[in-house]
Order: C-alpha cells, then structure tokens, then sequence
C-alpha cells in the first residue's frame, strides 16, 4: 500500500485526528481524500472530498460506498466519548458502542468488495490504550474500543484473502479536543498520522503510538494488578 497516488477515504475528518489525516494524506501525494463527516459543510478544505458519512446509520454508509467506489485506502477515525461508567445508563453505553464499535465494523463492510476491486488496499481503525484498559470514567469508551480491537483482529483475517491490510492503532491521549479536559502527557495529532501512515506502507498490522500504548500492552503479560494498584 502506497499513499502517493492512492485514494482515502477518512471518517470523522472534520477536526481532530481526521482532519491530521486528511491533511497528511494530501502532503504525502494521495491523488484524493474523501473526509467524511455527519455534517459534510463542516469540511471546508477545498483540496478534499466532502461526503455525508454518519457511521451510526446504515444508510448513510451505504450511500457513502456508493459515491467512493475508488476508495483504496479507508481510515474508520469518527469515535465519540462520552464519560459514560459501567454503572450510569444504557443510552451512554450504547451511543458508544453505536460508533466506536459497530461503526467501524458496518463501513468496514461497505467497502470491503470495495478495496477488493480496486487491489486489496488498506483498512485502519483507529483504537485507543483504553482497548486495554479501563478506567472509573471511560467503562463505555473502553468496551467498545475493546470491542473494536477484536474486531479489527476478526478483519484482519476475513479480508486477508483479498489482499486487504488491516491495520489497529492503539495511543494514549492526543492532543485534541477530545482529551481537552485532559491534564497530563498527550501526543500530537500530526505525529500519530505520521506513524500510522508510515506503518501502513511498511505493511504492519499494528501501530502503538506513544509510551502509554506500548506500556499498557506490555503489562497485559503480567499480574493485572500492575495494571489497577488502587484495587490490588
């Protein structure tokens, strides 16, 4: 998979972390980058593609496809969190599962026989260390990030024949507006989709952006109360 000359298509690309990879895709020579967003008018980066893209609506995902049949590269970004613990209501719980979970999983879906047609390609989705790991405040996020992992891991295989990569990132907290209520250690955004993008080129399947990715899943090796000293 090379990004020069290649097409992408990036959910969730109106701020943040997609629209870092919308902006690198471009740098790097992709020929066109399809950035999605529920609201397309939210994209005003005249060198993209906007396209109405909802990962919660089926519909919406299926239009999506229809419009992006050259779609070589697709980059599943678009997440939410919304603070929801494992004892609060099923709405939260369930707004999170809706997106982070079976978000990617239906686009996924959509543009398989996509990226198939057009030479195998690539897919990303983006995960999280809270994949991992879970936190009073992130139950929601954390599940369905957890989720999204093993489904990425599920992808991996089902597209393997096809000569689709699939590649699962895993970082710590970005220095978005997202983790904004965050007082501690952040990576930028840019220097995520840098490693990323490199890690798809070199073909890996997985990417640990940062020192909170790479500790967290070290310790899953090891006693699980290194990983919760407050309980152990």
């Amino acid at each position: 998979m090379k990004i020069n000359g290649s097409v992408a298509l990036v959910t969730g690309a109106n701020r943040g972390l997609g629209k870092a990879f919308t902006e690198a895709l471009l740098a790097r020579g992709a020929a066109k980058v399809y950035a999605t967003a529920r609201d397309a008018a939210s994209i005003t980066d005249p060198r993209v593609v906007p396209l109405q893209l909802d990962v919660t609506d089926p519909g919406s995902v299926a239009a999506a496809a229809k419009q992006a049949g050259d779609v070589q590269l697709l980059i599943n970004n678009a997440g939410i969190a919304t603070g929801a613990g494992i004892l609060d209501s099923d709405e939260e719980l369930r707004r999170e599962m809706e997106t982070n979970y079976y978000g990617p999983v239906r686009v996924s879906r959509e543009f398989a026989p996509i990226l198939a047609a057009n030479g195998g390609g690539a897919v990303v989705n983006v995960l999280s260390a809270l994949s991992w790991l879970a936190l009073p405040n992130t139950a929601g996020y954390s599940a369905s990030k957890s989720a999204a992992w093993a489904a990425t891991n599920a992808l991996r295989l089902a597209l393997h024949g096809q000569g689709t990569l699939v590649t699962g990132v895993h970082i710590g907290y970005i220095d978005t507006d997202m983790a904004a209520h965050v007082d501690g250690p952040k990576i930028a955004a840019a220097d995520v989709v840098a490693q990323v993008l490199d890690g798809v080129e070199a073909g890996q399947p997985e990417v640990l952006a940062d020192d909170v990715a790479r500790q967290v899943k070290s310790g899953l090796s090891g006693d699980l109360r290194q990983l919760y000293p407050a309980v152990a």
